[in-house]
């Protein structure tokens, strides 16, 4: 059997497959965008069929190009997570588009949660807070919004998952209902404690059990492909949702090792080990990965917009061809301004949670131009990252002096990961192998399948390209932090 693992990352806005030779060679990747869709100001949703073909041709490429003796020993999922899609048992076929994470049109129904008190049992339980960022009340909302839909369920007639879910229904001939840990952690159903889908949460929510799929380890049977779609049936071994699967990429193995990942958002996670930290500070306690029947946990803090500001000064303001034209822009810009943006696109997430919050700029001048944009764009993510970075410091004693290890399209930008540095007063690690979500999902099916070295030598084979240190002086750098909190207090609704 050869080392050759097929991984499929299955992102926001596009989904890919890449097949690794090793954990150190990539062999072949093929990519396919797919559309954005916005009904309604605060509402994201996509195709999940789209998906499905998407995930379906990039694979049968990556198999086709990689030729012979490059047969994959086992495939691993990691997917855009929270993303909420139901579907018929019978058919296959999605009741509606799937709802994207980034949607924001359960704020009401969070609020009346609250409202009536139940915000500290689902923090207890899940680890998570009440807002339309995860999947459960976006069940809700499909289940009483499609029609007919609450009936099918009660009667057994549909199923839930996220996208590895969906996936996995398919490639496996409709055979399998399964998910992972961390994606089940992230659907405000999962006591992450108990290892088991909470069926008083569930009946806050108004969600039948039945709709929801078995939960399994990250590395696992997760049922083998229909030798009809790829020409061959591939064992799925190895499922964690994209930030988990990151933070496994990275190496992030032992308690106190943080990693940040700069996609459409920004996620960062703390490994706290065997210790479920309650986050007095607004973070996210979360399923690491779980291995083995043992749960590692992890401290999140999700930001919403970090690659998509790029994508705004290149779609929406038009001032960039393509994103790596960002930081070369960004160097020219005039040092005397100090233009912040705050990207609360689709609302503000750790450690504001303002669902209601919108984007703003300030400290414009009539100098001011598509260089200081480009800066205060790329400056926002590291800013926010500084806040997670510090609530998580406040949290969680151990997490001592901090290395940041960060992946992701936007760490390709030396500029913008010197700044980083430079704000966090931290170093910040860059891999030699950026694609490190695929590669984590690549990790747990290449072990499972006995094909790629256990979490010690994975951890032992992680290769640095570059280390960014800190060399901004303190007052600079509290100046600029300090412009920063003034910015977002003027943005939030919530006070």
């Amino acid at each position: 059997m050869t080392g050759h693992v097929l991984a499929i990352d299955q992102g926001t806005t596009s989904s890919r497959a890449i097949m690794f030779a090793d954990q150190a060679n990539i062999q072949t990747v093929a990519q396919r965008e797919f559309t954005q869709h916005f009904p309604q100001s605060g509402w994201v949703e996509h195709d999940a069929m789209e998906i499905l073909d998407t995930v379906l041709a990039t694979v049968r490429e990556v198999i086709e190009k990689s030729g012979e003796g490059s047969a994959p020993a086992a495939i691993g999922i990691t997917n855009q997570r929270e993303t909420t899609i139901i579907w018929d048992r019978e058919t296959g076929k999605p009741i509606h588009n799937a709802i994207v994470w980034q949607d924001r049109r359960t704020a009401p129904f969070c609020e009346q949660l609250r409202a009536d008190g139940l915000d500290t049992l689902f923090t207890k339980r899940t680890g998570l807070l009440l807002d339309p960022y995860f999947s459960g009340t976006k069940i809700r909302w499909l289940l009483d919004n499609v029609e007919g839909a609450r009936a099918a369920a009660e009667a057994g007639k549909l199923a839930f998952g996220t996208v590895d879910s969906f996936l996995i229904w398919h490639l496996t001939g409709e055979n399998r209902h399964v998910t992972d840990a961390t994606n089940a952690s992230r659907t405000l159903c999962y006591n992450i404690s108990t290892n088991q889908w909470d069926e008083e949460l569930l009946g806050h929510l108004g969600v039948p059990i039945s709709l929801m799929p078995e939960v399994l380890d990250c590395a696992d049977d997760f049922g083998v492909t229909d030798p009809a779609i790829f020409g061959s049936a591939i064992p799925i071994l190895g499922v964690a949702g994209d930030q988990q699967a990151a933070t496994i990429g990275q190496a992030c193995f032992e308690p106190g090792m943080f990693k940040s990942t700069y996609g459409t958002g920004c996620f960062a996670l703390l490994n706290t080990g065997d210790d479920r930290v309650q986050s007095k500070n607004r973070m996210l306690t979360t399923i690491a990965y779980r291995l083995g029947g043992k749960t590692t946990y992890a401290l999140e803090g999700s930001i919403f917009i970090a690659g998509a500001a790029v994508q705004w000064l290149r779609d929406g303001l038009g001032i960039i061809t393509h994103a790596h034209e960002s930081g070369t822009l960004a160097d020219t810009a005039d040092d005397s301004q100090r233009v912040y943006l705050v990207p609360a696109f689709t609302g503000l997430g750790a450690p504001h949670w303002d669902a209601e919050a919108r984007g703003a700029i300030f400290g414009l001048t009539r100098n001011s131009g598509p260089a200081e944009f480009a800066r205060a764009a790329l400056e926002s993510v590291c800013y926010q990252t500084r806040d997670l970075l510090h609530a998580m410091q406040r949290d969680w004693a151990h997490s001592g002096d901090t290395v940041l290890r960060v992946d992701g399209g936007m760490v390709a930008s030396d500029w913008t990961m010197q700044f980083l540095s430079d704000i966090l007063d931290a170093p910040v690690d860059r891999p030699k192998i950026l694609e490190t979500t695929a590669l984590g999902a690549a990790w747990l099916a290449g072990e499972r399948a006995g094909v790629w070295p256990d979490a010690a030598g994975f951890a032992d084979g992680w290769a640095l390209d570059r280390r960014f240190e800190p060399a901004m002086h303190e007052d600079d750098r509290e100046s600029l932090y300090a412009g920063w909190n003034d910015a977002v207090s003027r943005s939030l609704t919530v006070r």
